[in-house]
């Protein structure tokens, strides 16, 4: 869009009608006013008027948009600050909201002086759907990356696998908080076997982890450190001497049922 638009203020008067017509996408100028005093063929298609129902209207009586005589219009910022803004919004057309993206830019004269705005928009719905399906899937890449299972009555488990940053530790303490609120259980199990490599920042995401479970009255056990972790850990002097550590998962569900007071027998 940033091309089309340099392509234009580039342009002579007759070479800009011809640019703006072939835009598939709506094109709108107005004075200061904003009043409309251009729309191209993709632009009266988009609203469903005619130019006889458009020229010298309102801008926002023709758009109806989010933006519209509020402080976010980017064409009021464009005319008032001289330089292109853009932003995304709603428009309401035929009773129905669409998302859009738009571009304003201040229209000047032979001498400079701003005499109005020059707007492009583009329908995005495509582009949205796109985004939240994305979204979506990333959503539940990481719901699977760190699911948090109830292993025992009680007892939470979260493996991990992977590179824990910031994100995802933010992620596995919402499902682990969660878990615990909806399970009420009293301890949860972080083995984190899967972790290649520790460095200050996983560390630091770890034990974020462990004081806001603990907030939650539930006991965090650390388990499946590994030799190299466990050195990465000495040599970062990181202090993790309030942190419940086990070397093995089954030595961290031990040590569960022991804060749990209980005991598992051989069936005789």
């Amino acid at each position: 869009m940033e091309d089309i638009i340099q392509s234009f203020q580039e342009a002579d008067g007759m070479i800009k009608m011809q640019i703006l017509e072939q835009i598939p996408t709506p094109v709108m100028a107005v004075d200061k006013e904003f009043r409309v005093t251009y729309m191209n063929d993709a632009g009266k298609r988009s609203v469903n008027k005619k130019w006889e129902d458009i020229s010298g209207k309102k801008c926002c009586d023709i758009w109806n948009s989010s933006h519209c005589n509020t402080e976010e219009c980017r064409m009021r910022k464009a005319i008032d600050s001289g330089k292109m803004h853009s932003a995304r919004t709603e428009v309401i057309i035929d009773n129905f909201k669409k998302p859009f993206e738009y571009y304003a830019v201040p229209l000047k004269d032979v001498q400079g002086n701003i005499i109005g705005g020059l707007e492009f928009v583009i329908d995005i719905a495509e582009r949205i759907q796109y985004e939240e399906r994305l979204k979506e899937q990333s959503h539940t890449i990481r719901e699977m990356s760190t699911p948090t299972i109830e292993l025992w009555s009680g007892v939470l488990v979260l493996p991990v696998v992977g590179v824990v940053d910031s994100m995802r530790a933010q992620h596995m303490i919402e499902s682990m908080l969660n878990k615990i609120a909806e399970t009420h259980s009293k301890v949860i199990i972080m083995d984190i076997q899967g972790v290649a490599a520790v460095d200050t920042a996983v560390a630091n995401h770890i034990i974020k982890i462990t004081v806001a479970t603990k907030l939650m009255g539930c006991e965090c056990i650390l388990s499946g450190i590994t030799p190299a972790v466990a050195q990465t850990i000495i040599q970062l002097g990181i202090d993790m001497v309030n942190i419940k550590t086990k070397s093995t998962l089954s030595d961290g569900l031990a040590e569960a049922f022991k804060i749990l007071n209980l005991e598992v027998k051989n069936k005789e």
